[in-house]
């Protein structure tokens, strides 16, 4: 059974075997001979048997100055406003190593601003922030570069990261954005982004990514020029064309002479593309700022893993030989602790880890999964749905990050314990859209009489007063609907404690046969909860 979840082939495995050795969290400072290119993470790993397997070489001489590199490019390589990247990537310094090539790629207009001094002194300032970052961003910058190269993009759009996450793939801001990339709720689900209860693609190393770059050439054929482009995906593309739109009416007829710097921006905004060209210029020139770069081999540092079955994601690490924090930097869009083959059908796995656990994998003889979905078969408060699927309510509320007094509405879907009842793995539809609805628990009622005008009044009018329906107030009083009450007539109501006990003379308002005037109570009645939706 722990066969079947890899399609990797046996050639895939000797070739790992033979494959350089990335450092846990940094490339190791040693350039790579006659490099191979494995293919793009986009789509499982699958490496010919035939390509030779890469070998180390003793550490590579100095490069030359950042300054050099980039003046060795001619002049008519680079073209600032289109879509080619410098012609000589395939130097020898830029085949072995990852900085090159990207200060080799860049080609978006300078800016020179005090704003750009401030930041540079911001990032001078703090080296040990600088270390983590870069050192976290060497993970993903291979994977980000190959994917501007093959797009013909700047790869300036690859340490874009470091001003929206500082390259944290689990980071959240205030306004909800989620990923190194950055993406709000909406604009991931723009861009094909799932988000349900068991993962979030907005933080998944590859799709965030291929959602980024597919955002940047939207905005890009929109406005034609890099540093608006920056601005709205900072902004918004609405705001930026709105911002352009008023500037055009203040006087500037040629809208195409506008530009960033013309724009009247939110703060955030304004720092942006400052903040961008200060990293920029860290790259180019870390010595200048007393800053040092980890030294980045051009070569992947992680490879994709196929999966077709479900499997913790502590047993997943296991067998990789990672921590769970590890295997958590290039798999963080589990939001559970288990993987559904049919929604998340590939892994991603340091280069030599993912030999490690294609050898594991094939000896494991347990289960894979532990945990599984479970639909609630009808509403049900959180201790009953406890009972059937034979948890523990704390561990049931805890897991599925259920508040307390809420009811699981019917067709929910929880995280339960996986046994030989709920012992297959999670359908297609399942792991795809699967989504917690939740809503308040009726709050108790109580029995309160009170008397009809000296006029009398409609059924309709009570129940209109106190938020409930004409149908409860005639079943509750063994009439109909349409009836009315005579005057001082008692009238039977079931009210939440902040309904009931209001002075008789709020309550005589409509004349018999009236709708009467309708009061907001103290607090909703049981009868109409809101819903709270979670996905």
């Amino acid at each position: 059974m722990a066969a079947a979840l890899l399609s990797v082939s046996l050639a895939v495995l000797a070739m790992l075997a033979g494959c350089a050795t990335p450092g846990p969290a940094v490339l190791p400072a040693v350039a790579v001979a006659e490099p191979v290119s494995p293919p793009s993470p986009q789509a499982p790993l699958t490496m010919p048997a035939t390509s030779p397997p890469l070998t180390l070489v003793k550490p590579a001489p100095a490069l030359p100055a950042a300054a050099a590199v980039v003046a060795s490019v001619p002049a008519a390589a680079i073209d600032p406003w289109g879509p080619g990247l410098p012609v000589d990537l395939e130097a020898p310094a830029a085949r072995a190593d990852l900085w090159t090539r990207l200060r080799l790629g860049f080609v978006m207009a300078e800016i020179d601003t005090p704003l750009v001094r401030k930041w540079e002194q911001y990032y001078a300032g703090k080296p040990d922030y600088v270390q983590r970052m870069t050192e976290r961003g060497g993970r993903y910058l291979f994977h980000i570069v190959e994917e501007l190269a093959l797009r013909g993009l700047p790869t300036e759009l690859a340490l874009l990261p470091f001003v929206e996450s500082a390259f944290n793939p689990q980071a959240m801001s205030s306004a909800k954005a989620s990923g190194m990339w950055q993406f709000v709720p909406a604009t991931g689900r723009d861009f094909a982004l799932r988000q349900n209860i068991f993962r979030d693609d907005r933080r998944d190393v590859l799709a965030s990514t291929r959602a980024a770059l597919d955002y940047f050439q939207l905005l890009e054929r929109q406005f034609g020029d890099w540093q608006l482009v920056l601005a709205a995906y900072n902004w918004g593309q609405g705001n930026v064309q709105r911002a352009l739109d008023r500037q055009q009416r203040k006087g500037q007829t040629n809208l195409q002479t506008l530009g960033y710097a013309d724009l009247t921006m939110p703060e955030e905004t304004r720092n942006y593309l400052p903040k961008l060209q200060a990293i920029k210029n860290i790259v180019l020139r870390p010595e200048a700022f007393g800053l040092s770069l980890p030294p980045l081999l051009n070569h992947p540092y992680f490879l994709s893993v196929q999966i077709t079955r479900d499997i913790d994601v502590a047993l997943a690490a296991g067998l990789a030989g990672l921590s769970l924090e590890a295997f958590k930097q290039l798999n963080p869009q589990m939001n559970k602790p288990v993987i559904l083959a049919n929604g998340t059908p590939q892994i991603l796995l340091p280069y030599d880890s993912a030999a490690t656990f294609v050898r594991a994998l094939a000896s494991h003889t347990g289960e894979l999964a532990s945990w599984t979905a479970w639909p609630a078969p009808r509403t049900l408060k959180l201790a009953e749905a406890a009972r059937l699927v034979g948890m523990g309510e704390a561990q049931l509320r805890e897991l599925n990050a259920i508040p307390p007094k809420m009811l699981i509405k019917a067709g929910s879907v929880l995280l339960v314990p996986r046994d030989a009842g709920r012992g297959h793995d999670v359908a297609q539809e399942v792991a795809e859209h699967a989504t917690l609805s939740l809503s308040p628990e009726p709050l108790p009622l109580r029995r309160v009489s009170i008397h009809a005008g000296k006029h009398g009044e409609s059924v309709a009018a009570i129940a209109q007063r106190y938020r409930v329906s004409a149908a409860q107030v005639a079943l509750w009083n063994q009439t109909k609907a349409g009836a009315s009450f005579k005057p001082g007539q008692a009238v039977v109501l079931m009210l939440a404690p902040g309904q009931a006990g209001q002075p008789q003379a709020r309550l005589r308002v409509a004349a018999k046969g009236s709708t009467g005037a309708a009061r907001k109570p103290a607090r909703p009645s049981a009868a109409s909860p809101s819903q709270v939706a979670r996905s």
